[in-house]
């Protein structure tokens, strides 16, 4: 199956940047991450990008690099947690769980979060009452995330290497399923 060999979604404090490191570390397997793929093009940070250019240029930024990491990337892939609302992405996505990979939804709740997130300024949409505006996030992107997901994962409470291990565990569910032996 040309692609990655697995995709990782979810909002912002759900994990996906460590726990794709520990399944790369588990699997052998190179890591790559859209929102560091958008700040390498860009030259700047993705606060800088929001500030000095607007959502809009990062979208479209963002939307580049997952097609291109879809396309060329053949290891573990951490999306930026909004970039399932672009409806192409969602096709590239949609296209690529059909052909046989596998798109993980790392959820997490908002209390859980936000230790994780910080709420801080290099998350420029969780900007002025960062609680609100997660949940907000939250209510907008879940019917999404669960659309898109081939595996939904808790990440509540859990490390990085405790959710690569409940994805394995996921992805056994899934072989047997399909007939094939994990």
């Amino acid at each position: 199956m040309p692609g990655p060999h697995i995709v990782l979604v979810g909002p912002p404090g759900s994990g996906k940047s460590t726990v794709a490191l520990a399944l790369g570390e588990r699997w052998q397997l190179t890591v790559r991450d859209t929102d560091a793929d958008v700040e390498a093009t860009a030259g700047k940070s993705i606060a800088e990008i929001f500030v000095e250019d607007g959502e809009p240029v990062f979208r479209d930024l963002e939307r580049d690099a997952v097609r291109e990491a879809l396309a060329d990337h053949d290891g573990v892939l951490a999306l930026g947690g909004g970039a399932v609302l672009d409806e192409s992405t969602q096709e590239l996505l949609t296209t690529y769980a059909a052909g046989g990979g596998v798109v993980v939804f790392l959820d997490v709740t908002l209390s859980h979060a936000a230790p994780r997130v910080g709420f801080n300024q290099s998350r420029p949409l969780l900007l002025g009452n960062p609680r609100a505006q997660w949940q907000a996030l939250m209510e907008a992107r879940r019917p999404v995330y669960e659309r898109l997901a081939t595996v939904r994962v808790l990440t509540d409470g859990q490390r990085p290497a405790d959710v690569a291990e409940l994805i394995e565990q996921e992805l056994a569910v899934l072989r047997r399923g399909e007939g094939s032996t994990p």
